[in-house]
């Protein structure tokens, strides 16, 4: 079984645009993902999938000096650009993580990869995402290659193609769904944000990176240490916690988020099938 991470970027962020290689600790932020998603043990390989835009250059350029693989597909159609990565690195499952996710804790990809290794043949889709624990930043979601297949085959919602993953978490009945959770019952995700939509974002993360880089790979629980301890620096972006594209589908989707009760089997630092 041969896992390969699939780290989603470009350049044409209408929000913070360039985001993806805006300066962090000297390297730009994608270099400081890439270099975190690849201290995970779970993962075999690594492929970033940009667009063929003329302006994600500058990425193919950057992927190509770090000598990480690369593929430029569909700007909009992010199940077709998976699909393709994943075809590319001949990848048995992938997982999705996106670009804006820059201290994501290796650890926490592993404990959510490391889960769907052990039970493989008891989960079409495994994420720490529905429902949503862990502080949004930290988005690991693992799906085997022929369920993004069919993902591709019948995926007819902008949103859906869009955001890769709807059309199977939103089906309950037909895939099985496994949830990585927080531990001893712990839910971050609304009071600490480390993903980056705006300058606020990146003026958080910057803070954060400055401070415990060091060399290390500081972990989730060093961050929200961090952060609990300087209020003035967590509070950055406090107006956009909680936010995130799925506001504009609540009214399209089928169980939203979280799922509903009984439809994911849910596990935490004690991993159980």
């Amino acid at each position: 079984m041969r896992i390969v991470a699939v780290i989603q970027a470009r350049m044409g962020s209408t929000r913070l645009p360039g985001k993806v290689l805006l300066p962090l600790g000297g390297r730009p932020l994608l270099e400081r993902l890439l270099a975190r998603v690849a201290r995970a043990a779970q993962i075999d390989d690594l492929v970033v999938a940009t667009t063929t835009a003329e302006a994600d250059d500058p990425i193919r350029r950057l992927a190509a000096d770090l000598g990480v693989a690369c593929i430029s597909g569909h700007p909009t159609d992010l199940i077709d650009r998976h699909l393709e990565a994943a075809d590319r690195l001949a990848s048995d499952v992938i997982v999705k993580i996106p670009s804006d996710c820059p201290l994501i804790d290796p650890e926490v990809i592993d404990e959510v990869v490391g889960h769907y290794r052990r039970h493989r043949g008891l989960y079409d889709y495994v994420s720490n995402l529905h429902p949503a624990t862990w502080p949004d930043g930290n988005d690991v979601e693992v799906l085997p290659r022929h369920v993004l297949g069919e993902a591709w085959l019948e995926a007819s919602r902008g949103y859906e193609r869009e955001h890769t993953t709807p059309f199977v978490w939103d089906r309950p009945e037909r895939y099985r769904l496994g949830n990585g959770t927080m531990p001893g019952g712990v839910d971050l995700s609304c009071s600490h944000r480390l993903t980056i939509d705006y300058e606020e974002d990146y003026r958080l993360i910057a803070a954060v990176f400055d401070a415990l880089d060091g060399g290390r790979a500081f972990s989730c629980a060093d961050i929200v240490e961090f952060l609990d301890a300087h209020p003035e620096i967590g509070g950055l972006n406090s107006r956009f916690r909680g936010t995130g594209w799925i506001d504009k589908h609540r009214h399209e989707l089928r169980t939203e988020r979280p799922a509903p009760a009984g439809a994911a089997r849910s596990f935490g630092a004690e991993v159980t099938p």
